[in-house]
């Protein structure tokens, strides 16, 4: 090669690596990110320090050093503890936190830290217990929520980097308009940032974690905590906000049973602006918080199919964002005293760490008594990856004879659907359907009749409609006036709020019309429809007088 030639050469290295410099494609990442992305999966000791009351008071067991242990060893990377101190400090002017809770406090982090965990500790519950009447208290909540942050900068400055503060969840302010909620929270979060700052020991560098408005997610509360972190200009802040999903979907009310565009669209567009916001310029994100509002009141307000499509679109779609996310768990997804998993929602969690589950368009597949039994064709949500088999306990199936797929589409034959509907109505086979990556599908195959219910009378404390369920379950409940318009609380919509309405108990055969339903329904008539997941609709009469209910089978 001639020196001319080798001359260029070097030339043209050294412009490619200085465009490279300048690519945002390859800048590299920041450290603060490279932290967060190591907390990825992340887990909530919800429901425990939190509580208002003791640490079991809200139905949890003791945090044992085995159950940190476990939730390291099932692979989460971070924990989350969220913390409630109003009911453990003192008064004026010191707000003296009572040193039990403090050494306990620091037991539950120590353990997490030992477990190899990433650890966050914040303040919990007092953000609308007192924090929210800052608008009225300014200048005592102001000092109380100082001296809260004085007490545990000071009791955790020597402790690893690994543990990070969380300067408040999901903050709200009584009585004044956004513009001045968020200047509130622009001022507890940087007085927040210099009370840790000024600590001493290894807070200097601390990670510290500033939540948006109500940990909300719309634009106008991303830009005001961008500000904040803009002015404070610090490399070591991370931004948090919480997730819960479509709200329609989320609670199961206007007939939104299904995980359909409209929740896919809610996590897209959600996502995207955080990231645009935050990721892409530099400033970290915690999902801090994720789920269904509707766990809160039955881990069956919505469907299990349906649920296991959310979180395995919110979690994949939420990796590519680089966003790191912490499951929501007070205990009714990982058992506390077992140990256990939901196993289907943990695979899918798992899997979102490096690939896609492949979900179908329901996981039921149901068989009415008395008719001909025909082909259930079922379309498959492949997310890129291949079908494998489908199992019936440890029986593989046999393509071509019991089932056949074609593209996207699965279709187990009516001949193989016959042999599982012998005897009575119910569950009668759980087939698995084993993809190339992530985790198993299941179809629950239900031999049902139509759903049967029963005349009754009670009261608007107490009124159930006693129900044989015949193998179905119901999906959602429809409720207007005689004269067609909605009856009941939300009356937007005729569609009711599955577990505040009305609520199914199998076990019990039958459905509970709930006080928060009867508060807001009119003295005379009421027409409800119930629907169920085979399709079947099922008119009832109910016929409200004062404090009386009567109920009549259509």
């Amino acid at each position: 090669m001639t020196k001319r030639r080798k001359s260029l050469l070097s030339l043209m290295m050294a412009l490619a690596l200085m465009l490279s410099l300048f690519s945002p494609a390859a800048s590299a990442e920041t450290s603060m990110q490279a932290y967060v992305s190591a907390m990825q999966p992340g887990w909530n000791l919800g429901n425990s320090l939190d509580a208002t009351g003791s640490e079991t008071s809200w139905g949890n067991p003791e945090i044992t050093p085995s159950l940190i242990q476990q939730i390291s060893a099932q692979g989460f990377k971070s924990i989350r503890i969220p913390i409630t101190w109003s009911h453990r400090m003192g008064g004026a002017p010191d707000y003296t936190i009572d040193p039990a809770f403090m050494d306990r406090v620091q037991q539950v982090v120590d353990w997490s830290l030992d477990a190899g965990l990433y650890v966050m500790i914040n303040i919990h519950h007092d953000s609308w217990q007192w924090i929210n009447a800052m608008p009225a208290k300014h200048d005592e909540v102001l000092a109380r929520f100082n001296a809260a942050w004085t007490q545990i900068a000071d009791r955790f400055k020597n402790h690893s980097s690994k543990l990070m503060f969380e300067s408040v969840n999901e903050p709200v302010f009584e009585g004044v308009d956004d513009a001045a909620q968020m200047a509130l929270l622009d001022e507890l979060n940087t007085s927040f940032f210099r009370i840790v700052r000024a600590s001493g020991g290894k807070n200097a560098v601390r990670p510290l974690v500033l939540p948006t408005l109500w940990t909300n997610s719309g634009q106008e509360y991303l830009n005001s905590v961008a500000t904040t972190v803009s002015n404070l200009n610090d490399p070591n802040l991370i931004a948090t906000v919480h997730y819960y999903g479509y709200w329609p979907f989320s609670v199961n009310i206007a007939g939104e049973t299904r995980f359909d565009d409209s929740s896919i669209n809610d996590i897209v567009t959600s996502f995207d602006r955080i990231h645009h916001t935050f990721v892409a310029n530099g400033i970290p994100v915690i999902l801090g918080e994720y789920g269904l509002l509707g766990f809160d009141k039955n881990t069956g307000t919505i469907e299990h199919g349906e649920m296991l499509k959310y979180f395995e679109y919110l979690t994949q779609y939420a990796r590519s964002k680089n966003i790191t996310h912490m499951l929501w768990d007070n205990g009714q997804h990982f058992n506390r005293n077992t140990f256990q998993w939901n196993p289907e929602l943990y695979n899918v969690i798992m899997t979102s760490l490096t690939g896609r589950s492949s979900t179908a368009s329901t996981d039921l597949i149901f068989l009415k008594q008395g008719a001909g039994v025909t082909d259930a064709a079922i379309d498959l949500n492949l997310n890129g990856n291949r079908f494998v088999s489908l199992k019936n306990g440890n029986t593989t199936l046999k393509s071509g004879r019991d089932y056949k797929i074609n593209g996207n589409v699965l279709t187990i034959k009516a001949n193989y659907l016959s042999k599982l509907i012998s005897g009575g109505l119910g569950e009668k086979a759980v087939l698995s359907a084993q993809f190339s990556a992530g985790a198993n599908w299941s179809f629950h195959v239900l031999h049902y009749n139509t759903p049967k219910l029963e005349n009754a009378s009670g009261t608007t404390g107490s009124f159930v409609i006693p129900t044989a369920f015949n193998g179905d379950r119901l999906a959602t409940m429809e409720a207007v006036y005689a004269d067609g318009s909605n009856a009941g609380p939300q009356n937007w919509t005729p569609f009711k709020e599955f577990g505040y309405a009305f609520a199914p108990s199998y076990s019990e055969n039958q459905i509970t019309l709930t006080p928060n339903f009867f508060k807001e329904v009119n003295d005379g008539v009421v027409n409800l429809k119930f629907h169920f997941w085979s399709g079947a609709v099922v008119n009832y009469t109910i016929t409200k007088n004062g404090a009386g209910v009567s109920g009549t089978a259509s």
